[in-house]
């Protein structure tokens, strides 16, 4: 076998290499990548009426595309997206967005490295901000948001004022998730597909945790082994292979989606 004598640093690295080279990333718009995201966070769980706003950055500056509110996530297709201004208002002059999609705004104006944020309640993570305690990373497969999910102890209140897009958008820091206390989460990426892949890996770590403490104390994971696990999972290249395989499943179920 002529990986035998590989160290583990080497064989991650042609692992990632090999990811690269062989597997190709689907050829979708914007708009599809945020209409498939709005129905795979719905199938799992993050449904909550018309509670949550997912956005992207369109291509004029200060402007994004997102849902028209009054659709609920399960409703949302590729050509019933709307693109609105910093100001909320829809450039083609139909429908209204969300209000709360103005502390969007906010995040987009101070981190510009952020093209996507998703805001949702779903259970798990509604249920663990009713206890007001931080996102708690010990199972690996969560590691993606280790020391990289933030924490709002006082709730601002109902999210259409400028205060609270100041107060999130500098709760949120460099993180790319923040658990907002007696509300829901939050989480940017700089992609959709990075995203997309954090609103679900949030749910299911806020599900676990909850378990856990349910049963007993929660073990915390090595520093540098965690560390090395979020790495992995977080490449650009890993975050569309996922973001595929979950668009797999949602077209099978709602293939009007795009």
């Amino acid at each position: 076998m002529k990986t035998a004598a590989f160290s583990k640093q080497e064989l991650m690295q042609g692992a990632q290499h090999r990811m690269n080279q062989v597997i190709q990333d689907p050829q979708l718009s914007d708009r599809q990548k945020l209409a498939l995201t709005c129905r795979i966070l719905f199938d799992k769980g993050h449904d909550a009426g018309l509670a949550g706003q997912i956005t992207c950055r369109a291509t004029k500056d200060d402007t994004f595309i997102t849902q028209a509110f009054g659709l609920g996530f399960d409703e949302i297709t590729a050509d019933n997206l709307m693109e609105v201004n910093a100001d909320l208002e829809p450039l083609d002059g139909n429908g209204m967005a969300n209000p709360a999609n103005r502390f969007h705004t906010w995040i987009y104006r101070q981190h510009p490295e952020v093209n996507c944020i998703i805001h949702t309640h779903p259970t798990h993570v509604a249920a663990l901000a009713m206890l007001a305690v931080p996102l708690q990373i010990a199972q690996m497969d969560t590691c993606a948001l280790y020391q990289d999910c933030a924490f709002l102890h006082e709730w601002p209140g109902v999210p259409v004022g400028n205060e609270e897009g100041e107060i999130i958008s500098a709760a949120l820091g460099k993180h790319r998730a923040i658990l907002l206390a007696h509300h829901g989460q939050l989480v940017v990426g700089k992609s959709i597909e990075e995203a997309c892949n954090l609103a679900i890996l949030i749910e299911r770590a806020a599900k676990l945790q909850l378990l856990a403490m349910a049963a007993g104390q929660i073990q915390p994971l090595p520093e540098s082994l965690a560390r090395e696990a979020h790495d992995w999972v977080s490449t650009d290249k890993r975050n569309k292979v996922n973001f595929a395989y979950y668009a797999r499943q949602t077209l099978k179920q709602h293939p009007d989606c795009i």
